[in-house]
C-alpha cells in the first residue's frame, strides 16, 4: 500500500512538472512564482528519493527488498528525467526573461524617439517634436547631397506641414535656394520674397535679397535687380551682403 502511495505521489509530481512549462510560457507565473515552483519540485523529489531509500533499508524480506530495489531504480530514472525537465524549464525562463528585457529596452527607445526635445535655434531655446526635426533634417540632407529637385519638394512639404515651426523660416530660405540651384529663377524669386514678407528679421534676408537680384538679372530685369541691390545696401550697411551688392551694381546698368 505504501509503495502504491509513493507511485501515486510520483505520478502527480510528474504531471505537475510536465504542466509547469506550459503554464510558465502562458504567462500565468511570473519569474518569482516559477522559481518557487521549481524549488518546490526539487524538494519533493529529494524527499521522495530519501523516503524510498529509507523504506528499502527497513525491509528484511529478500523478495520485498528485490521488488523495492527495482521500483527504486525505476523511480530514480524518472527522478532524473524530472530533473532534466526542470533544467529545460529554467533555461526557458531565462530566455523569456531576456526577451522581456530586450522588449522593454526597445520600447523605451521607441518612446524616447517620440518625445519632444529642447534645442536652441537662432538664439532661442525651443521645444520641438522629433518628427519635425527629422523632416527638416531630411530635406537639408537632400540639399547637401545635390538633389535639389527632391530638396525643393521636401522643403515645400515642410512649410505646409509645419507652418508654425521654428524651422519654418529656414525651410523657406532653403526652398528658394533649392530652386536657385536649379536655375529656376521664377520660383526662386517667389520663395525668397515669401521669406522677406513673412520673416523680415531672419538672418538670411540679406543673402535672400542678393539671390533675388541675381535671378532678376538672369531674367533680363535690370531695373528690378538694381532696385533690390540698392535695398540691400540701404538696409544692411557695412555688411558683407552690402559690399557684394555694391560690386554687382555695375552689371545692372
Amino acid at each position: 500500500m505504501k509503495s502504491w502511495n509513493l507511485n501515486k505521489g510520483l505520478q502527480a509530481l510528474i504531471f505537475a512538472v510536465t504542466l509547469l512549462p506550459a503554464i510558465a510560457s502562458a504567462g500565468i507565473f511570473d519569474d518569482d512564482e516559477a522559481r518557487k515552483a521549481i524549488l518546490d519540485l526539487r524538494t519533493k523529489i529529494a524527499a521522495l528519493s530519501t523516503k524510498l531509500d529509507a523504506k528499502l533499508d527497513d525491509k528484511a524480506d529478500k523478495t520485498s527488498v528485490l521488488e523495492l530495489s527495482n521500483q527504486n531504480e525505476q523511480l530514480r530514472s524518472e527522478i532524473a528525467a524530472l530533473r532534466g525537465q526542470i533544467e529545460v524549464l529554467m533555461n526557458e525562463l531565462a530566455n523569456a526573461q531576456k526577451r522581456q528585457q530586450d522588449f522593454y529596452i526597445d520600447l523605451d527607445k521607441r518612446l524616447r524617439a517620440l518625445e519632444p526635445k529642447k534645442l536652441t535655434v537662432e538664439g532661442r531655446e525651443v521645444t520641438i517634436e522629433q518628427s519635425e526635426q527629422r523632416s527638416f533634417d531630411a530635406a537639408m540632407s537632400l540639399y547637401k547631397a545635390g538633389q535639389y529637385a527632391n530638396a525643393a519638394s521636401a522643403f515645400t512639404a515642410f512649410t505646409l506641414n509645419y507652418a508654425d515651426s521654428v524651422f519654418a523660416s529656414q525651410a523657406q530660405y532653403w526652398l528658394g535656394n533649392s530652386f536657385y540651384a536649379q536655375r529656376d529663377c521664377k520660383n526662386t524669386i517667389t520663395a525668397l520674397q515669401t521669406l522677406l514678407k513673412n520673416y523680415p528679421d531672419n538672418a538670411k534676408v540679406p543673402d535672400a535679397m542678393l539671390n533675388i537680384a541675381a535671378c532678376q538679372l538672369d531674367l533680363k530685369d535690370k531695373k528690378e535687380s538694381r532696385k533690390t541691390l540698392m535695398a540691400v545696401i540701404a538696409k544692411f550697411p557695412g555688411t558683407d551682403a552690402a559690399q557684394a551688392a555694391k560690386n554687382r551694381l555695375p552689371s545692372t546698368k
